[in-house]
């Protein structure tokens, strides 16, 4: 009686030669992504989630190492101090990457998530794909060639002209960790039945409320969509931006404000700016109406980390932080929280990058080439002079001044 294969373990080719191994073949590039122009926009308003913006900018370092070309424009509102930009240039090393922070006006609040749009249609004809995210959102080299891939192909199945109706899209996932449980070794075991959950998509039963097939005779056997759209990002080849730039009521290249309620216009109807300009304009029927794909045997490729793993928790009583077991009104976000610090012997990144600074002081570059800032608002004086200090940053070569090593903190400010 012979042995019955596992339907998750994949057939043994039948040979491996010169001609069919990817990893041998000249004319196979080991990369899909090899050479690929990239043009990312990340919109992250102040240094409330730099933990989150460290570990997607690492990710967008990745795909460059698969041989991708990576610009990164960081949208922001607070100018970096010069020791985290020398912190960051030391792990964005790769050939083809290049990172750029904007600053803008405080004022420009939730609209700061528009500012890409000018530059994704300015530079059009630089880049093969354009991504824009907000900044707690982990996009891999995986997540990238899985929607090249199926872009491609949906182009194949229903043609060129009608493949601008579609986009391939995301779906974000969080863990459920315990919601009462503080993880140390002592509590470890709390974690056997935790699993990637999809907080935004609650509707039962799931097929069809939740997910279903796209309505389309030719794409319905190998794709579906999510009944909620929202995406917090999305990714569009360069012929995608510019059918959508042409498209009757869509004008993907224009600005403007999400709809108000009708009778109280403040109100949005369809989500906030930021949810409208990554999600609803696209994929609204009212708007851009480009139909949400995803691939029905390659569903988890799809899946990103949303990093901050805290939304999760708003599933249950009134959608309350906590969740079902939570009576008490939430007391956070007034200004007045008081947190308790970890230990102050754990040693943080910084204090390690300006002690090896110390020791072994970096060699001034003939010319500097890593992460550009550029402020596009003028600012308070305290902003001023933190662009003042990555002036003579940039003028050194790269090298920071003593001043540098001590006015490092990016929490400083005089307003």
């Amino acid at each position: 009686m012979g042995v019955k294969k596992s339907r998750f373990i994949a057939e043994r080719p039948k040979s491996i030669n010169q001609e069919s191994n990817p990893l041998t073949a000249k004319s196979q590039p080991l990369s899909t992504l090899a050479g690929m122009r990239i043009l990312v926009a990340i919109a992250s308003y102040n240094f409330a989630q730099l933990p989150h913006l460290e570990e997607v900018l690492d990710s967008y370092h990745d795909i460059c190492v698969t041989g991708a070309i990576v610009h990164i424009f960081v949208y922001t509102t607070v100018p970096y101090p010069v020791a985290l930009i020398d912190l960051l240039n030391t792990r964005l090393t790769c050939k083809g990457l290049e990172t750029t922070i904007i600053l803008k006006s405080p004022q420009v609040r939730l609209n700061l998530v528009d500012s890409h749009r000018e530059l994704f249609y300015e530079k059009i004809e630089e880049y093969d794909l354009f991504v824009f995210s907000e900044d707690d959102i982990r996009v891999t080299p995986k997540t990238i060639a899985a929607y090249i891939e199926h872009t491609n192909r949906v182009e194949q199945i229903v043609g060129k002209s009608p493949a601008e109706d579609f986009n391939i899209g995301i779906v974000r996932y969080e863990y459920n960790f315990p919601l009462n449980v503080i993880m140390d070794d002592r509590t470890r075991h709390a974690t056997e039945n935790v699993t990637r959950v999809y907080w935004e998509h609650l509707a039962t039963p799931i097929v069809p409320k939740a997910l279903d097939k796209v309505p389309n005779n030719l794409l319905a056997e190998n794709y579906v969509h999510l009944l909620n759209h929202h995406q917090g990002m999305y990714m569009a080849k360069r012929e995608l931006l510019q059918a959508w730039k042409e498209r009757p009521n869509c004008q993907f290249d224009v600005i403007r404000r999400r709809p108000g309620s009708k009778n109280n216009p403040s109100q949005p109807s369809e989500g906030t700016q930021r949810v409208w300009m990554s999600s609803h304009m696209l994929h609204g029927s009212k708007h851009c109406n480009v139909q949400l794909l995803l691939p029905l045997e390659q569903f988890g490729q799809l899946n990103v980390l949303h990093l901050p793993n805290k939304n999760y928790r708003r599933v249950g009583k009134k959608g309350r932080i906590g969740g079902v077991g939570s009576s008490i009104e939430n007391k956070f976000a007034t200004g007045d929280e008081q947190f308790e610090a970890a230990s102050s012997m754990l040693l943080t990144a910084m204090e390690a990058h300006l002690a090896l600074r110390m020791a072994y002081p970096a060699t001034k570059k003939e010319s500097y080439t890593g992460i550009r800032m550029i402020n596009q608002w003028g600012g308070y004086e305290s902003v001023r002079k933190r662009m003042r200090d990555y002036e003579k940053y940039v003028a050194n070569g790269g090298v920071m001044s003593s001043a540098d090593f001590v006015s490092w903190s990016w929490t400083e400010s005089d307003n």
